[in-house]
Formats: C-alpha cells, structure tokens, sequence
C-alpha cells in the first residue's frame, strides 16, 4: 500500500493503516516509493530532516577506504591497457588541429576543493573566448578528432591520472565547473550537498540522464547524484561501470 498525500497531518486514515501493518500488509511512503521506482530523490519539496532522518548515506563512510583501493588499482590498470590508445589519440588531435593534446579545466571537487580536470582536447582552442557556456547537440566548437573521441568517450580517459591524484573517483557526480556551480547552488536546494563524495568519470546520473545543458538538467541530475550517495555500495558502483560500457559501446548520450 503506497500512502501519496500532499498534507499527511490530519488526513491519513491512521486506524486502517495501523490495521493494515498488524496483517503484515506493506505500507510505504509515497516519496520513498517513488524514490526506489524511478532511481531518483525529489528535492524540490524534500525537507532537510528526510535526509537526516533517512535510513541511507551510510555508504559514505563505510565504502570510503575500500572505494579509494579499488579506484587506484583500477586506474593503474587503465593507463596500462589504454596506452598505446593514449599515443593514437595523441597523435590523431595533433594532426586534426592547432593546440595542445590535453585540455585542463577547473572543476569543484568533494567538499567544494577545487582541481584541474584532465582530459583529450576535443574542441578549438579559443572554445570560450567569450567565457563558459555548456555543451550543445552539434557544437561547432568542437574538432574533427573531437566528435570520434567525445561519442566513444575516448576524451575521459585522461581522468585516470585525476582519480590516481585522489581527486577523483571512477564512480560519482561528473565534477562541475566553479562558475556554473556558484549559479546553480543559489537556484537549486541541496545541490552543494553533491560535493559530499568525490566526483566521478562516470556516475547514475550519466547512465540514466542523457547530457544537460541547463539549470533545469543540472536539477534533475542532482537528484540520481544523491540518490547515488544516499545508495552507495560496491555493487552499484559495479552496475554503474557496466552500464557505462553499454553506453560507450553503443556511443549514446555525447555532445
């Protein structure tokens, strides 16, 4: 039985749900249950007590040793096999276009630490000339080489070297970058509460969402980020992963 009411004070039928648990009959919240069907916390009406009240977020402290053990060796054995990758890449953008083969970006870390993000250089170098603006479907900026990299996700590799630095997880929220989080903090509810964990190479909200480009994406996106931290476990960091490699294989969801 799923109770949904806008106002539970002074309308729920407390005496039959009461009569309904003493038969064994399941009764859930509305919100929860919502919740766990689409994968997703609702945060425009959630109360801050529902989350620290909630029975999750546990995952935080106790998978944090294990999880930073599994992200080195992981990564250590990324650079290895994606070598000789690296050097073709390398090469490709060198021939493709004017600039450096790596692009570094500033992007705000756990606790709101900032670090420079390392990736394959997939756009001009005069991309934001005229300051930061998001992605779009068919960016002009973005190189020959660049469109190949960015659709097989070739361009994330390099953030192996951000998560063996310790400032980055192979799982987590895709750090962004300061100015449009200094934006997004002042018009969406809890989303500095993101920076909880270290952000990721591929995290729930990329495998479920595709790319945002707006307040209104960075919003829903939010709510599959902390329902990743409120959830966190190694075996949904391995479903992430998995489902990841569905993603790139099939090239869905770039810009």
């Amino acid at each position: 039985m799923i109770v949904a009411l806008d106002e539970r004070r002074g309308s729920l039928p407390l005496d039959e749900l009461l009569q309904c648990r003493l038969k064994g009959i399941h009764v859930d919240d509305g919100v929860s249950f919502r919740e766990s069907l689409l994968g997703k916390l609702t945060v425009e009406h959630l109360p801050p007590s529902a989350i620290i009240f909630s029975n999750g977020f546990r995952g935080v402290m106790v998978y944090k040793g294990i999880k930073r053990g599994i992200d080195v060796l992981a990564s250590l054995f990324g650079a290895v096999l994606f070598l000789p990758l690296y050097l073709f890449i390398a090469l490709a953008i060198k021939l493709d276009s004017r600039g450096p083969v790596f692009y570094k970006q500033e992007r705000v870390g756990q606790d709101g630490r900032l670090f420079s993000l390392i990736k394959f250089r997939s756009m001009t170098v005069d991309a934001e000339k005229d300051g930061p603006v998001w992605a779009v479907v068919n960016d002009q900026r973005v190189t020959r080489v660049g469109r190949w990299i960015r659709k097989l996700r070739l361009d994330e590799i390099p953030q192996l070297i951000n998560v063996l630095r310790g400032e980055m997880s192979l799982v987590g929220p895709r750090p962004e970058r300061p100015f449009f989080v200094r934006k997004l903090e002042k018009k969406i509810p809890f989303y500095s509460h993101r920076h909880a964990v270290k952000p990721g190479i591929t995290g729930w909200a990329q495998i479920l969402y595709p790319y945002g480009a707006t307040q209104e994406d960075a919003q829903e996106k939010l709510k599959y980020d902390l329902y990743y931290i409120k959830h966190l476990s190694p075996i949904m960091d391995l479903r992430i992963i998995a489902e990841t490699a569905k993603i790139v294989l099939f090239g869905r969801g770039a810009r």
